[in-house]
């Protein structure tokens, strides 16, 4: 290889909390910090209505500005962020190298923090109301639907105990589903059908999300009589999957049978030099918290790993 290639220290994959985390730890410690943004700045959190459950953010904060507070606090510290998207990757051996549309990258170490995506309904209005209505968090987003009427999509385990949770909040939480029974568990099965808030729309499918400012009605139609419908609701909660950003990953790190990054307790993955963090890694907690703290951990795991390598003879 060409000695006038330049070669960073870190590339870090993906802008969301654990990616900005991890970049914040790593250009603190004085390394060359290269951050590739993605399709999303911010990742998911930039589309979440506020931020409450965060430690010390309790004033009214939006994902969008907490997103711009990330943005300020990585730049500050010398962090480089890049407007593009990973096209291919080649992650064996000393120096690694990430491709984008706008050509390449080369680093001692990579962090790969591209985060998860929820399987959307893929209907008029979603994308317009994502944020205005339309969650795929009710653990985010639930608390700022005090005393309305929302409903759930889904007939899984995480669309049942979302809407148990959304009954802390809601006045109606209503479940829409295609089918005329679950799929969720038998124990999560009779939690939602023991509890009054929750009501059930069988055999149903979601045509379109509708609203002035933000969502005040869905149309619906039966799949087995074709009749529609328009329910009242001011909040749409989708749970009918979640899906890491990993297919740039397969057969390169090792995943789990979902596609979720293998990583130990130092977020290493198979590769050295290879870390991951956040939800590409994490099929349990989905939080900013645990995200920024995976990438705090990644960060200071590539100082380490650099710091070792630097101090081996030549």
């Amino acid at each position: 290889m060409s000695s006038d290639i330049l070669i960073h220290d870190v590339i870090v994959i993906g802008s969301g909390p654990a990616g900005m985390s991890a970049a914040l730890y790593a250009a603190r410690a004085n390394l060359d910090t290269k951050v590739i943004v993605g399709p999303q700045l911010g990742g998911q959190v930039s589309i979440t209505y506020e931020i409450d459950n965060y430690l010390g953010i309790y004033e009214d904060l939006s994902g969008e500005d907490l997103t711009k507070r990330m943005v300020a606090h990585v730049e500050k510290f010398g962090a480089e962020l890049i407007y593009d998207e990973v096209t291919g990757i080649e992650l064996d051996g000393p120096v690694k190298t990430v491709r984008t549309y706008s050509g390449e990258l080369r680093a001692r170490a990579v962090v790969v923090s591209a985060g998860a995506s929820a399987t959307l309904l893929g209907v008029p209005g979603e994308v317009e109301f994502t944020g205005r209505g339309v969650s795929y968090c009710a653990t985010c987003d639930g608390a700022f639907f005090k005393g309305h009427d929302v409903l759930v999509v889904g007939g899984g385990d995480s669309a049942m105990e979302e809407a148990l949770f959304l009954t802390r909040f809601a006045n109606t939480v209503r479940v829409i589903h295609r089918r005329d029974q679950l799929r969720a568990g038998p124990q999560l099965q009779e939690r939602v059908f023991a509890n009054p808030k929750i009501a059930f729309i069988w055999n149903t499918v979601i045509e379109s999300i509708d609203g002035d400012r933000d969502v005040t009605r869905v149309h619906v139609r039966n799949v087995e009589t074709n009749e529609t419908s328009t329910l009242d609701a001011t909040g749409v909660f989708v749970f009918i999957g979640h899906y890491p950003n990993s297919n740039l990953f397969k057969g390169i790190l090792d995943m789990d049978e979902h596609g979720y990054l293998q990583i130990d307790d130092r977020m290493r993955t198979n590769l050295a030099g290879v870390y991951a963090c956040g939800e590409i890694a994490d099929p349990t907690w989905k939080q900013i918290s645990t995200s920024v703290g995976q990438g705090a951990m990644a960060g200071m795991a590539v100082e380490t790993w650099l710091g070792a390598l630097e101090s081996l003879p030549a």
